[in-house]
């Protein structure tokens, strides 16, 4: 194998709990909410399937169907299907809303797998290429910076700057000419089998892993180093 080919949420990151997420957004807009009621807003949210990287909706609403089928092809469809579903909860300043997706795309909302860095570094010291394949609506990059990882990754495939999401082949495609490689000789890690799956389609070997909290999986990236001998 010559290069991997890497999903970003639920794969190499993992993004913070719903409630962390809204006290994020009320303490950046200078607000508060009694804990009960902050509590139950949390678990509508998660029940919403709001938060990207998080929960998908229990019950998706009939008219925001189409939207979510498509919201990671461009960053205006990402934003109207996220806000959307944070809109079903009622929550005490309107400006809430846009806040949470704002908060979502901080660096400070995403926490590495545990091995993440060290199967990344040893990637690079064996001349492995390595490219990020991410169904997103928004430039993760900064993310990788403010961890530190970013000096590891020679490419990104994002689905919002290229107007086509996993599991169409071409987004790979997209992955492996940055990198120069034959599909064949490729790895693709993701815990989507739907989405990451589709890898498969060009020839790449594609390897599986549980999208967990962080500190429930310390060690599910370490295989892909085996994989590529």
């Amino acid at each position: 194998m010559t290069a991997v080919l890497f999903d970003f949420s639920g794969t190499l990151f993992r993004v913070e709990s719903t409630e962390s997420w809204l006290r994020a957004a009320l303490n950046d807009t200078g607000q508060a909410l009694p804990e009960p009621r902050l509590k139950a807003a949390a678990a509508a949210l998660e029940a919403a399937g709001a938060l990207p990287g998080g929960a998908n909706p229990v019950e998706l609403p009939e008219d925001l169907a189409g939207l979510w089928a498509v919201r990671d092809k461009s960053a205006e469809l990402h934003r109207a299907a996220y806000t959307g579903l944070t809109r079903r909860v009622p929550l005490p300043d309107p400006g809430l809303y846009d806040a949470l997706y704002e908060r979502h795309m901080d660096p400070q909302a995403w926490a590495p797998y545990p091995d993440a860095a060290e199967v990344l570094r040893t990637l690079r010291e064996r001349g492995i290429g390595v490219a990020v394949v991410s169904n997103i609506g928004w430039d993760l990059r900064p993310v990788f910076r403010a961890h530190g990882l970013d000096r590891y990754v020679d490419a990104y495939a994002l689905s919002y700057e290229h107007g086509v999401q996993k599991p169409d082949p071409r987004l790979f495609s997209v992955a492996c000419a940055a990198l120069g490689a034959d599909p064949r000789q490729v790895v693709m890690v993701g815990d989507s089998k739907e989405a990451d799956g589709g890898a498969a389609a060009l020839g790449c070997q594609v390897h599986f892993v549980e999208h967990l909290p962080v500190t429930e999986r310390p060690d599910a990236l370490l295989p892909v180093l085996d994989l590529v001998g």
